[in-house]
């Protein structure tokens, strides 16, 4: 039995711009914090976790304690819901119909490794017509780094059939994916188009998908992973 593991924005939800304005939003409404940079590549850690960090840590000289990482996560989930409630969030073409085909098969173990604080994450995959508590997975709640978030959901969706974790294949939109997978030493497979499937290719991803519409070219993808 196969393991894979999903990033969300981007990757299952269309969220990357009205992640990036609402994260920007909170930092001054909550914080007071104005031109922070919204290029999340250039940050240590691209989780809301470890990019709140800091970003704080620069402007105030001390991390955030636990009471002012709560307040500004559960006002940044406050601003995801008033943002679907205006628009829906769409799903990356094909993904619904990808995850129900995964399910179906039950030849692959399938769960969620990604950068958002989990309510923030169950907003998105609600709004998309996705479920967030389908699947085994592990967030910016566990960990501030994408490392630690891969392992710890790969240990929460593998079983007696897929134990080895680093057998997993993670799929992915961001150049921090790639990185990440590389450290890791796991298989990845990217999602993106135009300019982001360049950029996934300049940071060393070999295989790149505009989307999940052609679920044969995505499993034809994974057969060619997981020979390797």
């Amino acid at each position: 039995m196969g393991l894979i593991l999903f990033d969300i924005d981007g990757t299952l939800t269309d969220t990357m711009d009205v992640d990036t304005r609402c994260f920007l939003k909170a930092f001054v409404d909550v914080c007071g914090f104005s031109d922070v940079d919204p290029d999340w590549s250039r940050y240590s850690n691209t989780t809301d976790a470890g990019i709140f960090h800091e970003v704080f840590e620069s402007r105030r000289g001390r991390g955030p304690t636990t009471s002012e990482t709560a307040e500004f996560r559960d006002y940044l989930v406050r601003l995801f819901r008033l943002a679907a409630l205006q628009k829906p969030f769409a799903p990356i073409r094909g993904a619904p119909e990808l995850l129900a085909r995964l399910k179906e098969l039950r030849e692959y173990r399938v769960g969620l490794a990604g950068g958002s604080w989990s309510d923030a994450a169950r907003v998105k995959m609600a709004s998309a017509g996705l479920c967030y508590d389908e699947y085994p997975a592990a967030s910016a709640d566990d960990a501030p780094d994408r490392e630690t978030i891969f392992r710890i959901a790969a240990a929460r969706t593998a079983d007696d059939t897929c134990k080895e974790w680093h057998r997993a294949i993670y799929v992915g939109d961001g150049v921090w994916d790639v990185k990440m997978s590389r450290l890791l030493g796991i298989r990845f497979l990217g999602i993106g188009a135009g300019a982001q499937k360049e950029r996934l290719i300049a940071a060393g991803a070999s295989d790149v998908l505009p989307d999940f519409v052609d679920i044969d070219e995505f499993f034809f993808q994974l057969a060619k992973l997981e020979r390797h």
